[in-house]
């Protein structure tokens, strides 16, 4: 190709070889109608061209660029932003970003194997294959490249949220056993994970939900009715069949109106690809519940933790409640002490010497009888628990 640059065949030990030279920004795979894929590395104005779209919808695919998830639909293209899937699907090829990526390479396998119509060069044994494959084939080329990259991005994030699962629920529970620094600082990096990944789960659910909310922009990735709806029936072909029959020429030309009549129907006619993002919103919106639900268990174990908590704090101010009423005990046995051992000549202390131990006998009951006064009164308030 002189102008779209060199290409070169896909050959899945030549990629992974030249690694280093196709992960630049430039490098695409194009896959044809066959499954076949070649290895593009070529310029942005080169695949402007080549698909016919604009310099914004091309730096959406640009992987130094952060944009969200998008689906877009073209004239004579689906500009196509999932994630690490970054492709241009026409009617006829699809174009993928970065192929040798790990995340992307098994996108690459999924595309060779779906994207040839079954019965090409292929035999399948059942009636049940037979019957899927038929089904298949009656989908547009764009529709099969789409689904292939539907279902590879919700299978990504489904594994991913599974992952962060068997993750996030040992050390919920782990926490709530042991309360420790350590336990908290990995909850709170699970947590962070989950909400990045929430994140990108509801864009995908977002996209998906807004296409299905409208019956235009999912009539715009028709490609394939499109093209044929703007390339008419040729007009020599028909003169030929007029001049060896007219009888022939009538019949042909009441099914070209017909078939024109048909075709203008069902441009509105959008139920085979509501059926196909049905499918994978449902699937989609399954991995958003589950982490909906990871959510609101790690929203309920910090609750619980919250209210552990708050009862050690509640037990340590009945603690400081039972010193402090100690300690105001003790400072009365400790004023008659102070009192009793001041160096004052007393005369009634003379011949008394019995009178010490009776001292600190009754100072002694009386502290313990105020202490036990003071914790019945806050038992009975309700102050401290039982």
């Amino acid at each position: 190709m002189a102008r779209d640059g060199s290409v070169v065949p896909a050959d899945p030990q030549a990629m992974v070889v030249a690694k280093k030279k196709t992960q630049s920004a430039r490098s695409w795979i194009l896959f044809d109608a066959t499954g076949q894929g070649s290895i593009l590395d070529v310029d942005k104005y080169a695949i402007m061209h080549r698909v016919q779209i604009n310099a914004r919808d091309l730096r959406i695919l640009d992987p130094f660029l952060s944009y969200p998830s998008t689906i877009l639909g073209r004239e004579k293209a689906i500009v196509l932003n999932l994630e690490h899937i970054k492709a241009i699907i026409t009617a006829e090829e699809v174009l993928l970003r970065d192929p040798t990526d790990e995340h992307v390479v098994p996108v690459v396998e999924e595309l060779q194997r779906r994207l040839p119509k079954q019965g090409d060069g292929k035999e399948y044994l059942g009636g049940q294959n037979d019957n899927e494959a038929a089904e298949e084939d009656e989908s547009p080329f764009e529709f099969r490249a789409l689904e292939v990259a539907l279902e590879a991005i919700c299978s990504f994030l489904a594994a991913r949220t599974t992952e962060l699962e068997m993750a996030a629920y040992p050390a919920l529970d782990e926490l709530t056993s042991k309360i420790s620094s350590r336990n908290l600082d990995r909850v709170r990096k699970l947590k962070s994970a989950m909400t990045r990944l929430t994140a990108r789960v509801q864009k995908v659910r977002d996209e998906l939900e807004q296409l299905l909310d409208d019956d235009d922009d999912m009539a715009d990735l028709y490609l394939s009715r499109k093209a044929g709806s703007a390339s008419p029936v040729s007009g020599s072909g028909h003169a030929n069949w007029f001049a060896a029959s007219p009888t022939g020429g009538s019949k042909i030309s009441r099914a070209s109106r017909a078939s024109i009549a048909t075709m203008r129907l069902d441009e509105n006619d959008v139920e085979e690809l509501e059926m196909l993002l049905e499918a994978y919103f449902m699937q989609i919106d399954g991995t958003l519940n589950k982490l909906t639900t990871l959510r609101e268990y790690i929203d309920d174990t910090e609750d619980y933790i919250n209210i552990q908590l708050d009862n050690h704090r509640n037990q340590l101010i009945q603690l400081e409640l039972f010193l402090s009423s100690g300690t105001v005990c003790l400072s009365f046995y400790s004023l008659v002490t102070a009192i009793f051992g001041m160096n004052i000549p007393y005369t009634w202390n003379d011949d008394h010497s019995y009178m010490f131990k009776w001292v600190v006998i009754l100072g002694g009951v009386f502290s313990a009888i105020m202490f036990l006064m003071i914790t019945l009164f806050a038992l009975k308030k309700g102050l401290v628990g039982t």
